[in-house]
């Protein structure tokens, strides 16, 4: 079985369903509302799981009555929290997020002041145990020791690269393979042209670059010319969580051995099965579903 190491954050997510994201100030209602776990690494963690992998968490809560269902959460769609450490006296991170009809949303984090950004208890983890290691850029400090060390162990690494207010340039350098999202690349660049960016992050590393456009696709540079995945068109419930899915997914495709066209190939499909249902996990498909999906594409 895959081993997959997920590293960052998790987050609880009360969402709420509008016709319309809200365009100025003002009282709105929402025709439905849910609450469930989030957060790049904690819902790539659940993707892998869901595929197959058996997949650790490594990350921080609080000892909240939110941390509590967040590990809870997590451990019954199989994902182990043996390694997320809990902070007494601490509130956990959470976020508000309104999705509209076309499963377009808003998403505005709190990011809990109460958990440390200290890494160095990751030093005690044997990061050799696993095949690859996932990690945001939420938790700048854990991502860095954790790819640190998995490179020391000849792990592979992927880096969930979306949008942050710090500089992620050592984390892409440490990265075998970095996945931005198209904010987080124009970020990271300070250039807006897609292409020309994907080229400017490919001098950062000597691993693979990747950037999601959402319903445009994936591009990534490839023996040094840009390829490109098209989207695969599915009815589109919500779209929160799928670039988390799509990085869980490119994880598991990557340590099962694929070829980088097919295993972005893959990641996509999962990521569009997971927009067919509401949530950012509720759709996150299984390997037999992914690959029935995707023989309506040969």
């Amino acid at each position: 079985m895959l081993r997959v190491a997920c590293v960052g954050i998790t987050v609880m997510d009360r969402i709420y369903y509008v016709e319309g994201l809200p365009t100025e100030g003002g009282k709105y209602v929402a025709k439905n509302y849910t609450e469930v776990g989030g957060g790049p690494a904690a819902t790539a963690a659940v993707a892998a799981a869901h595929l197959g992998a058996q997949v650790d968490f490594i990350g921080r809560v609080g000892d909240d009555a939110t941390g509590i269902s967040l590990l809870a959460e997590l451990e019954s769609h199989g994902v182990n929290t043996r390694f997320t450490r809990r902070y007494e006296k601490a509130k956990s991170s959470q976020s508000a997020i309104m999705v509209d009809e076309k499963g377009e949303r808003i998403i505005i984090n709190y990011p809990s002041p109460d958990l440390l950004n200290d890494a160095e208890w990751l030093n005690d983890i044997d990061f050799s145990q696993w095949d690859i290691v996932l990690a945001d850029v939420r938790w700048h400090e854990g991502a860095k020791r954790a790819f640190t060390l998995a490179r020391q162990a000849g792990v592979t690494t992927v880096l969930d690269g979306d949008i942050t207010p710090q500089d992620i340039c050592e984390l892409v350098a440490l990265s075998d393979h970095a996945a931005f999202s198209e904010p987080g690349l124009a970020r990271l660049t300070g250039v807006k042209d897609r292409g020309s960016a994907l080229k400017q992050a490919q001098t950062l590393t000597n691993g693979h670059v990747y950037v999601t456009c959402g319903s445009e696709g994936c591009d990534w540079i490839e023996h040094g010319e840009r390829q490109h995945q098209p989207a695969f068109t599915v009815d589109v419930v919500d779209t929160t969580g799928a670039g988390d899915v799509f990085h869980g997914a490119l994880a598991f495709s990557l340590a099962s051995g694929m070829r980088l066209t097919d295993a972005v190939r893959f990641a996509s499909a999962v990521a569009a099965l997971k927009c067919t249902k509401p949530g950012g996990r509720a759709g996150i498909p299984d390997c037999d579903q992914t690959r029935s999906f995707l023989s309506l594409f040969v």
